[in-house]
């Protein structure tokens, strides 16, 4: 199992929120790039980024703050917020993304996936975020009437890389995984999926790992990593 710690970014700093609220945001680090090196010395062999101002644009809000992470790493990076066309897709790739996440566009324009897909295959991961059953778009201030499932299963044999799966409702909480929920999506779709929204501790890795069925390719480590719930060296460990 694949470990991805957040560096989620608001007005160009690394914050945490709960439930996808950006007037709840804490910040955790001014320094992205610093951050990011943080996590890969730590061990990490991948980051996951996300541009909230983005995301809720709908457009690039922190290019800058992206570009000094890619810069700062060696490790492999995963963005996604704001990205919304074919043009954006390939400049994030071509500045050294390597994996470029789509969510509102999967529901809404689910042909830009797929094409992206096959220009860069295994390069593109869709974001299913779900909120009451239902799949959230534009940063998570809308709602769909599309289930978790019936989105997922757009993509099956377009050569996505990834489906990452949030619980909005359990996002930047510490709750706890609700590993039923990302399993049932496991087991019936082909894509691997990364779990995220919710992680506690240690112990939400074991589960995740535990469970019958499809094994969960990844997990995403929030506010408890940041926190200090969770210890790098432990979570990995672990997950491996």
């Amino acid at each position: 199992m694949i470990l991805y710690p957040a560096i989620d970014l608001k007005n160009g700093q690394c914050v945490r929120v709960i439930r996808g609220d950006l007037e709840q945001a804490t910040v955790f680090n001014s320094d992205p790039g610093a951050q990011a090196r943080q996590w890969a010395d730590a061990g990490f062999h991948w980051i996951h980024v996300v541009d909230l101002n983005g995301a809720v644009e709908g457009k690039a809000a922190n290019a800058p703050a992206v570009e000094a992470i890619l810069g700062a790493v060696s490790v492999p990076v995963q963005l996604g917020g704001g990205i919304r066309s074919l043009p954006d897709i390939e400049r994030w790739i071509e500045a050294g993304v390597s994996r470029v996440i789509l969510g509102t566009v999967a529901v809404r324009e689910p042909e830009i996936v797929r094409e992206a897909a096959r220009l860069w295959p295994e390069q593109i991961a869709v974001s299913v975020d779900v909120r009451a059953g239902k799949v959230a778009v534009q940063g998570w201030t809308e709602d769909s009437d599309l289930d978790a499932i019936t989105v997922a299963k757009r993509f099956e044999d377009v050569g996505v890389g990834a489906l990452i799966i949030t619980d909005i409702d359990r996002d930047g909480t510490t709750m706890g995984f609700n590993v039923d929920a990302f399993g049932a999506i496991a087991d019936v779709v082909a894509i691997p999926v990364i779990a995220a929204g919710g992680l506690a501790n240690v112990q939400d890795i074991i589960n995740l790992k535990a469970r019958k069925g499809t094994p969960i390719a990844g997990a995403v480590l929030g506010r408890a990593l940041y926190n200090g719930d969770i210890v790098p060296a432990e979570a990995l460990e672990v997950a491996a």
